[in-house]
């Protein structure tokens, strides 16, 4: 039984081919948030069944995105199912499995200190611009992709490079400790609108390129019955049209929100003033 999936010997047939080390992760994330949980009920700390469910549902994408047959046929066959498990590694894992740890966890989490230095330097919103992108970019040069795919270890250094890249995506996005003096909601919107632009440099290279970017996926035995010209195409509609209408309907909640706060804050001077308040 191989412990992560790579390009390396990987003959497509429908026999289900469990990888070790991606049930052991899965694994471990779980008992540690049911430990985290037991710890919190003890101190009269709890978790919302909804919190339950989104971080459960954050460690079943990432078992999906990184178990077979994804895995196995993003490794060996088609461009398009790698660029989906960037996606799902990248805009949903991190935030179900953030959704679903309350403030309490989190700082539980965070108390040592070496830890937490070096996760509020990466939420500094320059050096998260920086690190998400720069993670985007490198992940998918082709001498990285031809590389490190065809082992196990270098498959499953990118995987964690994308889940780590959208962990700090996220937390500038979600911003779940207040402590932590997150962005602005413009600050905010302005971070993903950023993102929005720098994902158009790998899409628009798949995209308009008339020959394949990768010998990995121009070498694979033919899947699907696509050539591996529409894989690249579908590859880069996937990141560009899914991924940014992620970015962009995150976008729309942020503005409402912002919103909404602003229209609360008005209430409230309009009130502290003796004017009439809005209903």
């Amino acid at each position: 039984m191989n412990w992560w999936c790579s390009a390396q010997n990987q003959r497509w047939d429908w026999t289900w081919t469990p990888y070790l080390g991606v049930w052991l992760i899965a694994g471990l994330l779980i008992i540690a948030y049911v430990s985290g949980r037991v710890w919190g009920k003890r101190r009269g700390l709890y978790c919302s069944g909804r919190q339950l469910a989104s971080y459960v549902g954050g460690v079943a994408v990432f078992w999906i995105a990184a178990d077979w047959p994804l895995a196995a046929i993003g490794a060996s066959y088609l461009l398009s199912v790698h660029t989906l498990q960037y996606v799902l590694f990248v805009f949903a894992v991190p935030p179900l499995m953030i959704w679903g740890m309350p403030p309490w966890m989190l700082r539980r989490l965070l108390a040592s200190k070496p830890l937490a230095s070096l996760a509020r330097m990466f939420s500094r919103p320059l050096v998260a611009l920086v690190t998400f992108n720069g993670i985007l970019l490198v992940s998918h040069v082709p001498r990285v992709v031809d590389g490190l795919t065809v082992t196990q270890a270098g498959s499953f250094a990118v995987n964690m490079a994308w889940v780590f890249s959208g962990f700090v995506f996220w937390w500038q996005i979600l911003a779940p400790l207040p402590e932590w003096k997150p962005m602005h909601y413009g600050g905010r919107l302005l971070f993903l609108l950023a993102n929005l632009l720098v994902t158009t440099i790998p899409a628009s290279f798949l995209i308009f390129s008339e020959y394949p970017i990768y010998s990995l996926y121009e070498l694979a035995p033919p899947f699907g019955g696509l050539s591996t010209i529409q894989d690249q195409r579908i590859a880069a509609m996937i990141m560009k049209i899914l991924g940014g209408l992620i970015i962009v309907g995150i976008g729309a909640v942020l503005f409402f929100r912002w919103n909404r706060k602003d229209g609360v804050e008005g209430d409230l001077v309009d009130s502290a003033g003796g004017k009439p308040v809005r209903t």
